[in-house]
């Protein structure tokens, strides 16, 4: 298994890592600061290079359960290289900046979560929700909420918590992955926003740039599509 250091340190752009496995699809490693593919984010890019070698990494992604870097060649590297990670860091910032900003979403819209993307400068949210809310209230309460520059946290709950405190979860349609007994949570601020997520955020509120435009769409009677752009 692929240790998973961006969990804990978003932050860190390089890594020295060794090759555990060569596949057709590109890259494993024994550790990684590359996050996967999933729950709205992309998957980071960047490159891998030894001392002869510097390949493109096209992408990361699970493939059959394995943490695999997508890369352009897989045939100048072979199994125990050791290697150097470098993260599209201006990339990788800017989703990080907008995975927090739509969880500042979540806490001035408090409805159920249908669906969601992160890109780079702009995000989206659809809501279970009837009524169009006012953009400019929006727009306004997510500028004020960075401003006011609210830490962000990382912490864990168990499966049992979660079971009893079911609100927590925002998100219809992707649930909180199951079967270590822990569940990693994002919590913003004293009560902000608290809620289960696997993806990588910034520190404090401060970091993420100011929104521009807050656009509403109609996307079903119940279901408001809600895209912010930086």
């Amino acid at each position: 298994m692929t240790v998973e250091l961006f969990r804990d340190d978003s932050y860190t752009k390089e890594l020295d890592v060794i090759v555990s496995e060569v596949i057709p699809e590109g890259l494993i490693f024994d550790k990684t600061i590359f996050y996967p593919e999933g729950g709205g984010q992309p998957g980071d890019e960047g490159f891998v290079k030894n001392d002869e070698n510097k390949t493109r990494v096209l992408g990361t992604k699970y493939i059959n359960q394995k943490l695999v870097h997508l890369v352009e060649e897989t045939q100048d590297f072979k199994k125990n290289d050791k290697v150097k990670l470098e993260l599209d860091w201006s990339r990788r910032y800017s989703h990080m900046q907008v995975h927090t900003c739509l969880h500042l979403l979540c806490s001035i819209i408090p409805y159920p979560v249908t669906g969601g993307s992160i890109g780079d400068g702009r995000g989206r949210l659809d809501f279970d929700l009837e009524t169009k809310p006012n953009k400019e209230d929006v727009l306004n309460s997510l500028n004020k909420l960075i401003s006011d520059d609210h830490t962000i946290s990382i912490s864990s709950i168990t499966d049992d918590e979660l079971d009893q405190n079911p609100d927590l979860v925002r998100t219809m349609s992707v649930k909180p992955p199951r079967g270590s007994g822990t569940i990693r949570m994002i919590k913003i601020g004293e009560d902000i926003d608290f809620q289960p997520c696997g993806g990588t955020h910034v520190k404090k509120t401060s970091e993420i740039k100011l929104v521009k435009s807050v656009k509403i769409e109609n996307k079903g009677k119940m279901n408001k599509r809600i895209i912010v752009n930086f």
